[in-house]
């Protein structure tokens, strides 16, 4: 009993001081992991033994991946070639950045989709003399929804695939229908919504055409490389389920061949790599295990058990919301963390079929990161990003907009559910 009440007092105060956002995330749950080995709840042994290396190896890999690739100039050169397709229309302009950002955070990630395409997309609103505001919210919401509909988009899928052996094929199957009727319908709504701010004069359009997207491209015998690797990288998840490999070993073997065939400053490219999230994932693993060691997980899960024998569907609708509610404001990497060892033990103790529980938590944690300005990372990013070019995005400016559209959303995804999974 004492080691169950000290693992819960840890693990709660850990996630309320996640959720404050008073101390830096990954410093507190290294803090409460700490706290667990301490107490004597977790040996360092079974520490590490929660700490799902598929799931850290998978992200670690496609972060050198996407850093080596970047240094091209592919993404600029992508932006630029997308506006003078569109002739310098804002609202062609807006729509096809939106569908630009999330091919590329579902096969990507959606924080570093933004990172790249936000910086064009304000250069260009420059030279349209237009608030990039209209723009950029667009790519937020876009962002996640293509993040959502793969292995790879969203680090939520991650964390989901690599628990429950779902691969990257199963997510595009899956997430993928729904995600792209979602953003088809968001995007077809931000069209009547900021159709009266996306208006230039056609003098204003034809300076779209001085950018040179050539010039974007700083070493085409790099890009062949980088895109040949990155497409049998992809083939290999797409595939890693039939060879026997783990996903992570597919994205690590490509990431350690694009090293040296594309003779990268090891140093820079490890520098790159964002350790405070690695490390943040790692803590939180170990966080959930002591959790997982004492017991909270399991009688959780019988209580969830004796619930959803009788109603199936009812405890994927709660969980979908539930997800989404509070993915809009709270980290969904936590919630994810902790749903994830709940649906393993449901599985374990009954014959539910919990496949509609993953669908739902994915697609409620993906999903509902849109519902507010801190309910993702790329949302936060972009906000900054606006900042620092003296635009300033509010609260409840994105939230007026995020949030409905957020809700419409998990409406069209309960409804998906229902009729294909429960």
């Amino acid at each position: 009993m004492f080691e169950i009440i000290i693992a819960s007092i840890i693990f709660i105060s850990t996630y309320i001081f996640i959720i404050s956002e008073k101390i830096d995330r990954t410093a507190i749950s290294f803090l409460g992991a700490s706290f667990l080995l301490l107490f004597g709840i977790l040996t360092e042994e079974e520490a590490l033994h929660f700490i799902d290396f598929n799931t850290i190896g998978l992200l670690v890999g496609m972060m050198i991946i996407v850093n080596i690739l970047k240094t091209t100039g592919l993404f600029q050169y992508i932006a630029i070639k997308s506006a003078k397709i569109s002739k310098g229309d804002p609202l062609k302009i807006m729509i096809i950045f939106c569908f630009i950002t999330a091919i590329l955070s579902a096969f990507l990630d959606n924080v570093t989709t933004v990172l790249l395409i936000a910086p064009v997309t304000l250069v260009i609103t420059d030279t349209l003399k237009l608030n990039p505001i209209p723009f950029l919210v667009p790519q937020i919401l876009s962002s996640n929804i293509g993040g959502t509909a793969t292995l790879i988009g969203d680090p939520p899928n991650i964390m989901i695939g690599s628990a429950a052996n779902i691969g990257f094929l199963d997510f595009i199957l899956n997430t993928g229908p729904i995600s792209l009727i979602i953003l088809i319908i968001t995007v077809y709504l931000f069209k009547f919504m900021y159709k009266n701010q996306l208006i230039v004069d056609e003098d204003v359009k034809k300076k779209i055409f001085e950018f040179d997207e050539k010039l974007a491209l700083k070493d085409k015998n790099l890009l062949i490389k980088c895109l040949s690797i990155l497409s049998l990288v992809v083939i290999g998840l797409m595939t890693h389920q039939y060879v026997g490999f783990e996903s992570s070993s597919v994205a690590l073997i490509g990431a350690s061949i694009m090293m040296v065939i594309s003779k990268a400053n090891v140093e820079e490219v490890l520098h790159s790599i964002e350790w405070t999230t690695i490390f943040f994932f790692m803590f939180l693993f170990i966080l959930v295990g002591g959790l997982e060691k004492v017991g909270v997980i399991n009688h959780i899960a019988e209580i969830i058990v004796s619930f959803a024998s009788d109603n199936l569907f009812l405890a994927s609708i709660v969980l979908i919301w539930t997800a989404a509610i509070l993915s809009s404001f709270l980290d969904n990497i936590p919630f994810v963390a902790t749903m994830i060892p709940l649906i393993e033990r449901i599985s374990l103790l009954s014959d539910i079929n919990v496949m509609p529980l993953w669908w739902a938590l994915s697609l409620g944690a993906c999903l509902g990161g849109n519902g507010s300005l801190i309910g993702a990372s790329a949302n936060v990013i972009v906000a900054g990003i606006l900042k620092k070019n003296n635009h300033e995005l509010s609260f409840i400016e994105y939230f007026k907009v995020g949030f409905p559209l957020m809700i419409l959303s998990i409406i069209l995804s309960t409804i998906y559910l229902m009729i294909f999974y429960i």
